[in-house]
């Protein structure tokens, strides 16, 4: 009879320490969600924001993709690291949308074609100086996303676009919280979008 009392009381042990596992597991994964929401002023969830970019992206050049993009990610979490280039690639363009560079050719003053666009933070620069009168909002939300854009250092871990896009930091080192703000600040100026 002894051995089925130890033998109940090891058993409700191991549920006991499997439920504390599991409760301090999910604590962590809690509070990485309300850091994320922090990080979004519990505005809106990454549903609303992936409707929120859809609802106002470009439907025939970006729409399709974007609906890809949320159901790989809400089905494989894991994937971000898949999915942060396109993200990247999104917001660059999101925001030329919103200049006079964007949708037309370029010429330089001697009328010849010109061949570069301003790309990564002169890009911003142009953004804030053409919308600083009419969308002072944007251009306070540009600001903040500026980080995105700088140069890229040995100690980044893939939260700004040239880690990402010109491979210098290996996407191991990227992280899901970072694709999630990305995702968070592109909903954020989604409105203004120039498509």
């Amino acid at each position: 009879m002894k051995e089925v009392i130890f033998a109940h009381i090891q058993q409700n042990s191991v549920k006991g320490i499997c439920f504390i596992q599991w409760t301090l597991c999910l604590s962590v994964k809690i509070r990485k969600l309300n850091l994320t929401q922090v990080l979004i002023n519990k505005s809106m969830d990454l549903n609303e924001a992936f409707d929120e970019i859809y609802n106002y992206t470009h439907m025939w050049n970006w729409g399709p993709d974007w609906e890809v993009l949320r159901r790989v990610y809400l089905a494989f979490p894991n994937s971000y690291s898949v999915l942060t280039p396109f993200a990247y690639s999104y917001l660059e363009e999101l925001i030329r949308s919103t200049t006079s560079e964007y949708g037309r050719e370029l010429f330089n003053t001697d009328g010849t074609l010109k061949n570069y666009r301003k790309v990564g933070t002169k890009l911003i620069d142009l953004a804030i100086e053409e919308n600083k009168v009419s969308k002072p909002e944007y251009v306070k939300i540009l600001t903040e996303i500026k980080i995105y854009f700088s140069q890229s250092q040995p100690t980044d871990i893939g939260d700004n676009r040239n880690s990402v896009a010109h491979g210098f930091m290996h996407p191991r080192y990227w992280d899901q919280e970072s694709f999630e703000k990305l995702i968070f600040d592109i909903a954020k100026i989604s409105k203004y979008a120039g498509f």
